[in-house]
């Protein structure tokens, strides 16, 4: 019996990948005049080396977009360049935070029934100030912002609520972060797929226990879902 359902907050609440997209265009086209072949890849490369050190979210995006570009121009970069990254990292973190289709619908049916919780990573300014900017954080009785979400992350969210594994469920886009470890713990898991993701979080379910995860096309489709297990 499912007493808990968490929710990741990024691409399953509320838009995230899409801001991020946009905004990779245009430093592609800011960065034409000195790398077009690889520096996608060039990009990624250096964020995943700086994770260690800033974190998930917009600001070691902008960071390390910073450091893409000192290195692909050899350091001649411009000021005024360097300007506009940043001003597009500021775009980014006051842009509007818009919440899924059906998502409030969702949470509004389900918290009369169960205990409702977010569990996102990032950077924690960054996701306070987005939780509370999608109108949603009145409809949950516990919020989780983490730097990373692995087996050990989870497992001490669940210790300190108290909250036995196969009473957990959590519902997210990423099959990295909001699946593997949770079902890893022997709770469930649900799939909600987002037009984009980024590569890091690219995963497969190859040796995950079906039987604890379930796919959905939008989390309108989770009611529907809980039901068939009751």
């Amino acid at each position: 019996m499912i007493r808990v359902i968490a929710f990741d907050g990024d691409d399953t609440l509320w838009h995230n990948e899409s801001i991020f997209s946009v905004t990779q265009e245009r430093f592609r086209s800011l960065m034409r005049p000195y790398q077009s072949d690889g520096l996608d890849e060039r990009l990624f490369a250096i964020e995943t080396r700086n994770l260690r050190l800033f974190g998930y979210g917009v600001k070691g995006f902008i960071l390390s977009m910073i450091e893409t570009a000192i290195e692909v121009s050899n350091g001649c970069i411009p000021g005024k360049e360097i300007q506009h990254i940043i001003d597009a990292g500021k775009a980014m973190l006051d842009h509007p935070v818009e919440p899924l289709e059906g998502v409030r619908e969702t949470i509004e049916t389900l918290r009369s029934h169960y205990r409702l919780m977010v569990i996102t990573k990032g950077d924690l300014f960054d996701q306070e100030s987005k939780l509370a900017r999608s109108g949603l954080a009145d409809l949950f009785w516990r919020v989780e912002i983490v730097s990373e979400k692995d087996e050990q992350t989870y497992r001490r969210i669940l210790h300190d609520a108290e909250i036995n594994a196969d009473e957990f469920m959590m519902v997210g886009n990423s099959i990295r972060s909001d699946i593997l470890p949770v079902v890893a713990l022997g709770a469930r898991a649900v799939h909600v797929p987002y037009r984009l993701t980024w590569a890091h979080e690219r995963a497969d379910l190859n040796g995950a226990p079906r039987e604890r995860v379930s796919t959905l096309e939008n989390l309108a489709e989770l009611p529907t879902l809980l039901e068939g297990m009751a």
